[in-house]
C-alpha cells in the first residue's frame, strides 16, 4: 500500500518546509522517511523532537541504533533496516555487527539482553517474556533504561510503519538481506 508519498520541498506547506530546513541543515540530507513524513507538520516535528529526547536518555548512540536495528528487523521493515545499518557503523558497529543484531547472536552479554528484550517488545507486541526483563536488568540496565527502551521501539515502529505505508526509494546503501522485504 502506497498511501504515503514523498512531498518536495516546494509541494510542502510552509511550516514543513522550514523543518525540511532544519533537518537538511543537521544531518545534509532530507531522507525520503522524513519527506514522507512531511505530509503533517505536527508528526515530522514532534517526531523529531520526540527522538531527540528520547535519544538523550538511558542509552549510547550505539545501543540506540541496536534498538532502532533489531525492531526494524522485526518489523519488516527494509527502508529502516538500511537506514539503521548505516547509522550502527557510523557509531561503531561493524557489518558483521549489524547482522549479529538483526539475528540476535550479537556476543557482547549487555548488547544481547538488549536488543533480545527489544526483539520481544516487538514480537510480544508488548508484553515481553519477564527472562528477557530479568536479563535486561541484570545486565545492568535500569528501569528508566527499560521505560525508554519501550519509547525507542515505539518510535523506531512509527518509522516503520510510515514505510509500509509509503513504499518510497530507500535512499541510504541497501542492508545485506533485505530483498525480500522491498516493495513487499
Amino acid at each position: 500500500m502506497n498511501t504515503l508519498k514523498v512531498i518536495g520541498f516546494t509541494e510542502a506547506k510552509k511550516e514543513t518546509q522550514e523543518i525540511y530546513s532544519q533537518v537538511k541543515t543537521k544531518i545534509g540530507m532530507l531522507p525520503n522517511l522524513y519527506a514522507s513524513m512531511g505530509v503533517s507538520d505536527k508528526l515530522l516535528g514532534g517526531f523529531l523532537t520526540y527522538r531527540e529526547t528520547i535519544q538523550s536518555g538511558e542509552f549510547t548512540a550505539k545501543e540506540y541504533e541496536a534498538i532502532a536495528l533489531i525492531t526494524s528487523q522485526e518489523n519488516g521493515c527494509a527502508y529502516c533496516i538500511s537506514a539503521h545499518s548505516a547509522l550502527a557503523k557510523m557509531n561503531g558497529f561493524t557489518e558483521k555487527d549489524t547482522l549479529s543484531i538483526r539475528d540476535k547472536s550479537i556476543e557482547d552479554p549487555k548488547s544481547n539482553a538488549l536488543v533480545n528484550l527489544a526483539s520481544q517488545l516487538v514480537i510480544q507486541k508488548g508484553k515481553p517474556e519477564q527472562t528477557a526483563v530479568n536479563n535486561f536488568l541484570e545486565a545492568g540496565y535500569n528501569k528508566a533504561a527499560f521505560a525508554e527502551l519501550i519509547a525507542a521501539v515505539a518510535l523506531t515502529t512509527i518509522t516503520n510503519t510510515i514505510y509500509h505505508n509509503g513504499g518510497f526509494e530507500i535512499d541510504f546503501p541497501k542492508a545485506q538481506e533485505i530483498e525480500h522485504l522491498i516493495n513487499s
